[in-house]
């Protein structure tokens, strides 16, 4: 029997574009229009919100935007086949109202709502998502979307099956493919095909363009760019949700999108009322703001662990191409299990939270944060800080004191070795300096160098100039597969030794046969037996020490509405068709 998807919760998300000039009233529902219902409590129509971004979009066209800011403005403007809920983590249907998977998870076909529009006033029909993935799916657009299309080695396969129905041909079973919709917006062909035709796609959705030459499916339309200040959108009067009470969503006439270009200027135009909604600062910000909540109107929130990890790990890479002499004389140690493993039990993570984050993270031991409670395997041990169990560790590997104080390994070489830093990222210099402190204990020099995050990724993926580096990775999603390019052997972002022709040890083949089956296993059970496994393996061999993951933080303004932060990015944003001024 296939299996059929139905909704059963609606709470949703967004991502594609929109535009159009004149600010329309809502459009009522139309005959046969299939508007789906969220749960939300209904709220009061009117008024805007203002946001501040970092900097400013670099392009609104969802297919070529690669950049944060650009994506925080298009998923405004856009919307998506199938959503991930950022509440509960799991799938939920959005412009497909239901689908089907074959048995063999080969086969996906998509049942899309009727009788929807774009911002524009155009239908929506299955040549609009055929052609979306078309582009998607053209090498020579460079879009970051599509490596998630390619599986099993192969381009998924799109078909018009009618005009509301959509099949998709996989290369192989694949478990996570309902999740591979969320983030692909679906683009109107009669606005662009012609451009896509005649090779100027490249060009087509700049900020400079006018807003009536856009149309998304999203809660909001352009209206307005002015150049270092501000993107202005509008609500969409066609989208496509409406609230329990059975009026039309969004309840917002308008975002702003302000450009303030530094995380202190967020903060100070939050706190001065400027601005309605915080996310992304810091734990020393939020403690400095948590003090003036009251009396200046607006509210924060710690959603404990979201889903970046930090974590220090050693150059295990071959360099007999690269030269490195005394990099490559060190590998000796770094490739020995029990010096990896001292290293991370002289570690105290729990200073790292107090003394990095005041507290507001999470300590680690495993590469899935508590936030990812879908697949984090909660059998891991926590052990304390122990020098006793680290000095245990050394000694068996060969590793002895020196008059007492300096740590020397079994050729009576003194252990001496640099850390890599981002210099613009002060929580993980910090982490570096006390991680300095620790492993001081256990007789080791260690050195910090400091460098532009640009410069330091050449060092750790092209040139392997380092000996240890601190880096944190955030994962975009709850499942384990888009994590296949950091824990496959031959992955670009297998950081201690990326790109290896075949697994350089047996726990990494190990990693890699467990990865590959997990991601065609469709039994979420297995699945998650499959992938505690990796995860035992990761802890066990330390090829990442990790380190903490830090807390969730954002703020809003008491008068915003409906306003529910999620641990998922966008954190903030996620339901702003369900957002409203009290």
């Amino acid at each position: 029997m296939a299996k059929v998807f139905e909704w059963v919760r609606a709470a949703s998300f967004l991502l594609l574009i929109l535009g159009s000039p004149a600010c329309l009233p809502a459009a009522p529902a139309g005959t046969g229009e299939e508007l789906m219902v969220t749960e939300n409590p209904p709220g009061r129509a009117g008024g805007r919100i203002v946001v501040g971004l970092r900097s400013e979009p670099k392009t609104l066209n969802p297919v070529l935007a690669a950049d944060d800011t650009s994506r925080d403005v298009i998923r405004c403007m856009t919307s998506d086949l199938i959503h991930i809920s950022r509440e509960t983590l799991k799938t939920e249907p959005a412009l497909a109202k239901s689908w089907i998977a074959s048995r063999d998870g080969r086969q996906y076909t998509l049942h899309l709502r009727h009788g929807l529009r774009f911002s524009d006033g155009q239908p929506l029909n299955a040549d609009d998502v055929l052609f979306s993935f078309r582009l998607y799916l053209d090498e020579k657009m460079h879009s970051s979307q599509r490596d998630l299309l390619v599986i099993g080695g192969k381009p998924v396969e799109v078909q018009k099956v009618d005009d509301f129905t959509v099949r998709f041909d996989l290369a192989r079973p694949y478990a996570a493919a309902e999740r591979i919709f969320d983030g692909l917006a679906i683009l109107p062909r009669h606005l662009l095909e012609e451009t896509y035709r005649s090779g100027n796609f490249a060009h087509a959705w700049t900020l400079a363009a006018p807003p009536n030459q856009f149309a998304g499916l999203g809660p909001f339309r352009l209206r307005e760019y002015v150049p270092g200040q501000r993107v202005v959108l509008e609500k969409n009067p066609y989208y496509w949700k409406k609230d329990r009470a059975g009026n039309r969503l969004p309840y917002l006439d308008e975002i702003v999108f302000l450009f303030v270009p530094s995380a202190d200027a967020q903060v100070v135009r939050f706190e001065a009322g400027d601005t309605d909604i915080l996310s992304r600062f810091s734990a020393e910000d939020f403690a400095v703001l948590e003090r003036e909540q009251a009396a200046r109107g607006y509210h924060l929130y710690d959603l404990g662990a979201g889903f970046e990890y930090n974590f220090l790990f050693f150059n295990l890479n071959d360099l007999a191409s690269k030269g490195h002499p005394e990099i490559t004389r060190k590998q000796s140690w770094f490739q020995d299990a029990r010096f990896r493993q001292a290293v991370s039990a002289a570690i105290d993570r729990e200073s790292i939270i107090r003394l990095v984050y005041h507290g507001r993270a999470t300590p680690l031991w495993g590469n899935v944060t508590p936030g990812n409670k879908l697949w984090i395997d909660n059998s891991l041990p926590h052990p304390a800080q122990s020098l006793d169990r680290a000095r245990q560790l050394l000694q068996s590997a060969g590793f002895s004191l020196k008059s007492g104080e300096t740590l020397v390994d079994a050729r009576g070489t003194p252990v001496e070795f640099s850390i890599l830093t981002n210099s613009s990222n002060a929580q993980r210099s910090k982490m570096a300096t006390l991680i300095q402190d620790d492993l001081s204990k256990l007789g080791m020099n260690v050195h910090l160098v400091s460098l532009e995050f640009r410069a330091m990724v050449d060092r750790l993926l092209n040139t392997y100039d380092y000996e240890a580096a601190v880096m944190g990775l955030v994962t975009g999603d709850a499942d384990p597969t888009p994590e296949m390019n950091v824990w496959l052997s031959s992955g670009e972002t297998h950081l201690w030794h990326p790109v290896q022709a075949k697994p350089a040890t047996e726990w990494e083949a190990e990693i890699d046969r467990l990865m590959q089956q997990q991601m065609t296993t469709l039994d979420y059970a297995k699945r998650k037996r499959l992938y505690d496994r990796v995860q035992e393996i990761i802890a066990e061999n330390v090829p990442v020490i990790c380190l903490a993951s830090p807390n969730i933080l954002v703020g809003a303004k008491d008068r915003v509405g409906n306003f529910r932060p999620a641990i998922l990015d966008p954190y903030v944003l996620w339901n702003i068709e369900q957002l409203y001024v009290r």
